[in-house]
């Protein structure tokens, strides 16, 4: 049968989304939800095909003159076959033209959103696409709904985030933004930033109506975009399924912090670098524990071990022994923990011996796998997409002789650390006159000074010590160090590997840009470089990330409450890392904008000692210990590389100490006893 070439948007044609594309068919779907869906038409994948050669299809010109015609503002959208579906939204890969008005403008924006689908086709050819026309909505609120929390996966609740103006502002990531958490029945969770106050109790409820109407009608959670009139009515833009939710626990028991992650990953990771950098880590972690037997299977399953919380990585602090956490009498005591005790010993003495050879053999064989790789630009996209994985395994691998080395083993005596070796190292390709790309390609063992990251090269420190300490080499590093630097070094090959995929995507078409490359999960990227169609997360709205508490718990409602010991006497206890005691004058890293740093009153820098706050120990800020006196930092731990460098230099240092950017302002004078672990405001010297 001849397919029509334009057909109304609500009506029996329109629910086939292989002749009006998934986004027009599901928009037909939704009518009778209770909420109205502004008058439009089709042009279907036919009528295209007719455009495509250059005619003007049967209808158009009659369907463009029933939504009024010259009089009308419209927005031309696509709803392409491969749009929207339950496992792939494709949001935002194809063109919409807003606020056309007249026949000439309104051809022109139809073939632009043809021309679209060419684009992103690749070698496969032009994607199936229809042409979704619909009156634009002059509006006075506009917002997008997921019919569940997409943070903790929660399907009792609702999310919501809201603009003073059209959608089309929010999913560009250009308008500040109001979000709101509701019940499934309206009731209001939580509400934060601008016009989420916009949206009143009526309008609440209604919204959620919307979304259990649509989630019965489509048999789950969707997506939809909405808007409200001058006149307040509320109108239905768009709905596709929900395609990615973020795995965050909400078992109030585990206790989550960024603990000894954070100086690895200080700053937000995104959905590519989760998946390259955590996931080998969360294994590596599971399978050091499962080996020594210290933590039962049930504990481990029922654990997130590592997750990603708004980007930021956390980890499982009563898993690793960071806090204590409740055990039962019969846990400690039962015949079932001696024996599980007894067989712990048994396995962590055998391991304890055969760690140092095992480590080192670990060592020289990812030292020999990363000196046969090839030019990563050289080798075809089916054996880069191999080499990520082999190398993802590889870094499970030596995450968890990492970690089964800082359970097991004591430091041995004068060995340096990896960032001492690097130290020495950038300053001397410092003196060479060296830019960061010669010095990372020269010695590799300076990436142990910078996290890794999937967009530009790695940050090192804009400077090295004043003074070389010669002689310093890799080779010298004990087991538990050599197995950090690789690790680095591992990370580093799969953010590079990643990139280049990315990257040929980007020239064929198939993606957009390098920063979409981010956003998609590592099984889609590898898909789409094997052919397959990317799905796409819709851009997230810009805004800041806010560090994650010391200690905290994901809540009924998804929300991070933080828990713990807060001091409310300007006196705090955190992890005693070392190096004496000392009273100085606070300056944080980062600065706070527009503030100096250490002054008084008129901005001059305070004379005497200074102690640098921080919210991570991070490996580059190794040169600035040359300039202080005292080191704080709300994360981390006795054993990372700033805490063991400041040590070696006399610098006292407390790490773990919650809030310290927030209750030590600059210039504020604190006492820091790395001994103890005290931080406390105080104007009296050290005792």
């Amino acid at each position: 049968m001849e397919q029509d070439e334009v057909v109304p948007l609500v009506g029996p044609s329109s629910a086939d989304a292989r002749v009006v594309g998934a986004k027009a068919a599901n928009l037909a779907r939704c009518d009778g939800l209770g909420v109205p869906i502004l008058p439009g038409f089709v042009l279907t994948t036919a009528g295209v095909a007719r455009r495509r050669r250059g005619g003007t299809p049967t209808g158009l010109r009659a369907a463009w003159r029933g939504l009024g015609g010259d009089r009308a503002v419209l927005v031309v959208r696509s709803s392409s076959t491969v749009e929207d579906a339950a496992t792939s939204s494709m949001a935002g890969r194809f063109t919409s033209v807003l606020d056309v008005v007249g026949w000439p403008a309104f051809l022109r924006a139809v073939d632009e959103v043809v021309r679209s689908a060419e684009q992103v086709g690749g070698e496969a050819g032009p994607r199936p696409i229809a042409v979704l026309v619909q009156q634009q909505l002059d509006a006075a609120l506009g917002g997008v709904m997921f019919g569940l929390d997409p943070v903790t996966g929660r399907r009792d609740r609702v999310a919501v985030e809201v603009v003073p103006s059209r959608p089309d502002a929010l999913v560009g990531g250009t308008a500040e933004v109001g979000r709101l958490l509701l019940t499934r029945r309206g009731r209001l969770v939580s509400a934060e930033g601008p016009s989420a106050s916009d949206v009143g109790p009526v309008l609440r409820h209604r919204l959620a109506r919307l979304a259990r109407r649509a989630a019965r009608r489509f048999g789950g959670p969707q997506d939809m975009e909405w808007a409200v009139g001058a006149d307040g009515r509320l109108w239905l833009l768009q709905s596709r399924p929900v395609t990615a939710v973020a795995a965050v626990p909400d078992h109030p028991e585990v206790v989550l912090g960024p603990g000894p992650v954070a100086e690895t990953f200080p700053d937000p990771l995104s959905p590519l670098e989760q998946d390259l950098l955590l996931d080998p880590l969360r294994t590596g972690i599971v399978e050091a524990l499962r080996l020594t037997g210290a933590v039962s299977e049930h504990r481990l399953r029922r654990s997130p071990v590592v997750v990603a919380v708004d980007g930021r990585a956390a980890v499982d602090l009563r898993l690793l022994g960071v806090v204590r956490g409740t055990v039962r009498a019969r846990d400690r005591f039962g015949p079932a923990a001696l024996v599980r005790h007894v067989g712990v010993a048994w396995r962590v003495g055998r391991t304890r011996v055969a760690l140092p050879e095992l480590g080192a053999e670990v060592v020289a064989e990812v030292d020999r796998h990363l000196s046969l790789l090839p030019d990563l630009g050289g080798l075809a996209t089916d054996d880069l997409v191999e080499t990520v994985g082999r190398a993802s395994r590889e870094l499970a691998t030596v995450h968890r002789f990492e970690v089964l080395a800082g359970m097991l083993l004591a430091p041995r005596p004068g060995a340096p650390t990896a960032a001492q070796v690097a130290l020495d190292e950038l300053a001397a390709a410092r003196r060479q006159g060296l830019d960061d790309a010669a010095v990372v390609a020269d010695r590799p063992v300076v990436l142990a000074l910078s996290a890794p990251c999937l967009g530009p090269g790695p940050g090192l420190p804009v400077s090295g010590p004043s003074a070389s300490v010669a002689g310093l080499s890799v080779d010298e590093l004990d087991v538990r160090d050599a197995l950090r630097l690789r690790t680095r070094w591992l990370q580093e090959l799969l953010v590079l590997a990643a990139a280049e995929l990315g990257r040929r995507l980007v020239a064929q078409g198939v993606l957009r840009s390098q920063e979409d490359v981010a956003l998609l999960r590592w099984t889609d990227l590898a898909a789409a470089a094997r052919g397959a169609a990317p799905p796409e997360v819709r851009v997230p709205p810009h805004h800041p990330v806010a560090p994650l508490p010391n200690e905290f718990v994901v809540v009924g409602d998804g929300s991070v409450r933080p828990v713990g010991r807060h001091a409310a006497d300007g006196r705090s206890t955190g992890i005693p890392a070392g190096g004496g005691r000392v009273v100085g004058a606070v300056r944080h890293w980062p600065p706070p904008p527009a503030a100096p740093s250490s002054a008084d009153g008129d901005g001059r820098l305070q004379p005497g000692p200074t102690v640098l706050v921080v919210r991570h120990l991070e490996p580059a800020l190794a040169p600035a210990l040359e300039q202080v006196d005292g080191l704080v930092a709300e994360t981390g731990s006795a054993l990372s590389h700033l805490a063991i460098l400041a040590r070696e230099a006399g610098v006292p240092v407390v790490a773990g100490v919650d809030r310290a950017l927030e209750r030590f302002p600059e210039g504020t004078t604190v006492l820091v006893d790395g001994t103890t672990g005290e931080v406390s405001a105080t104007t009296a010297g050290p005792a």
